[in-house]
């Protein structure tokens, strides 16, 4: 490898870990199910199907995620906690690689601009800040299957062989595996519009499909997979549209990435191309499928903005630099530049402290610690986003309304339920009446916690900085042992659990 490229991969990485670092505030809310999902396949030697979790219904664990649970809790296991952070930007780093080798592969010679990937890095803030994440596989994954695909368009046929296999895996790791099957899909579409042999990747996709039967629950999963990828997840903050009310003012580092990115592409367009007829004509309609459908998914669900940003360092970056590479600059930029991104990130790992993130805003861990030392045992009513990481902490003892996994084991009704009771609506003690809890546990930014504080029927037992525990009226008037102030008692407890197999 070429002094440049190796230097420019370096650089990359300490960035992408420095970042990954900095950004991580708290652990992702599905971690918690993953590590238990990874402990009891690897405890008991089968993929856990039924949920023990709840006091609440529940049908067949379709956990579409429990490859990715088993790697999330031998890291763990073998590496530690923080393993899991260094995995999450191992995962990203691997990711711009392989589009760096896409970039080559498609006949620019110089993919080292790492400004472009310094961009792009920034648009995924979002999925860098709660490390890590099962979508991180299918990311990779997708990456993947680009430069495979894109080594076929060149000759090499060989690899088609290799993409059922992959996708085997990669079924049993994430269920966004169907973003793999829609590449073989716009790859044959775009081929034949590109008047290039494409049969080859409908056949791919065919044995893809078969493929996809190697799971734990055989052709009852296809069904739930594809209900799963088309249901409407309206209470589901990632599964918003990227403009739509709540998310209007967030994810700008992706916005002005996107709209930087269709400026280019624009430019390059316009310069290159004399009319409609003759872009089609001389135009890679696979790159602007590919572009237009991650596009589409990224504006409608935030979810999959990810998506979008590897198909611009795999597409639009040799359009960026075909516009640039006659423009003479300073010997120096390229030192300059490599120079501050080491800064930023040799700077970063002094002054940050690199420990695992409480995220005590986002749970609610000195809660869950009372609900422990008081031996507050039973039912427990809590948020869907936090309820794994409180059955981490407190099962056997205790059981959970529902938790993230969401259409994995709940019906649909249960979620709207939930936030009826959160926002104090209407019947807002609805749910208590049916799913009647033992313990609640509420964040103190919802309308509830001030209908609880009123409450004849519930009592405030403990009052943290964002969560608050609530007691039935004829429980609350124990003598309470307060939970320790010791941050450190709690970092070294965090993954601490009683569950087992």
């Amino acid at each position: 490898m070429e002094k440049k490229a190796l230097l420019f991969y370096i650089i990359l990485f300490v960035f992408t870990l420095a970042m990954t670092i900095t950004m991580a505030s708290f652990m992702d809310f599905d971690l918690w199910a993953r590590l238990i999902a990874g402990m009891g396949f690897v405890e008991s030697g089968h993929v856990l199907k039924t949920d023990f979790l709840s006091y609440t219904p529940v049908h067949t664990w379709w956990d579409h995620e429990w490859g990715s649970g088993v790697v999330f809790y031998l890291v763990f296991k073998y590496f530690g906690a923080y393993s899991l952070m260094i995995l999450q930007a191992v995962l990203l780093f691997c990711i711009f690689f392989i589009s760096s080798r896409v970039i080559k592969l498609r006949g620019c010679d110089n993919p080292y601009n790492i400004l472009f990937y310094f961009f792009a890095l920034m648009s995924l803030i979002y999925t860098i800040s709660a490390p890590v994440r099962c979508q991180m596989f299918s990311f990779l994954l997708f990456t993947l299957f680009i430069y495979l695909l894109e080594k076929v368009r060149r000759g090499n046929n060989k690899l088609l062989y290799f993409i059922p296999f992959i996708i085997i895996i990669w079924n049993n790791l994430h269920g966004g595996v169907v973003s793999g099957i829609g590449l073989l899909i716009m790859y044959a579409f775009g081929e034949f519009l590109n008047k290039k042999p494409f049969k080859k990747y409908l056949l791919t996709f065919l044995a893809s499909c078969f493929a996809l039967l190697i799971n734990p629950w055989g052709f009852e999963y296809i069904k739930f997979l594809l209900m799963a990828n088309t249901m409407s997840r309206p209470d589901i903050v990632e599964w918003q549209g990227l403009f739509s009310k709540f998310q209007l003012l967030k994810h700008i580092y992706f916005k002005l990435f996107m709209f930087f990115s269709l400026i280019v592409e624009g430019c390059y367009l316009s310069k290159n191309f004399k009319s409609l007829k003759d872009w089609y004509e001389k135009a890679d309609k696979v790159k602007y499928i590919i572009l237009l459908v991650t596009l589409y998914l990224a504006i409608s669900r935030v979810k999959f903005i990810s998506f979008f940003t590897i198909a611009v360092l795999c597409f639009v970056y040799e359009d960026f630099y075909k516009l640039i590479k006659n423009y003479s600059f300073p010997k120096w930029k390229d030192k300059l530049i490599y120079g501050l991104i080491l800064f930023i990130s040799l700077f970063t790992f002094v002054t940050r402290d690199f420990s695992i993130p409480l995220g005590m805003e986002y749970y609610p861990i000195k809660e869950v610690e009372f609900i422990k030392i008081n031996n507050l045992k039973g039912k427990i009513l809590c948020n869907f986003g936090v309820g794994s990481f409180v059955s981490y902490k407190l099962y056997p003892h205790n059981l959970i309304y529902m938790d993230g996994r969401y259409e994995e084991v709940y019906d649909s009704y249960m979620l709207p339920l939930l936030r009826q009771f959160f926002i104090g609506g209407t019947n807002w003690n609805y749910i208590l009446e049916v799913f009647t809890p033992d313990v609640i546990i509420v964040e103190k930014k919802y309308n509830v916690f001030n209908i609880l504080k009123i409450s004849k029927d519930w009592k405030k037992v403990y009052e943290g900085g964002y969560f608050a525990v609530f007691l039935p009226a004829e429980k609350s008037n124990a003598d309470f042992i307060q939970p320790s102030d010791d941050e450190k008692y709690y970092k070294d407890s965090l993954f601490s659990t009683d569950i087992k197999f």
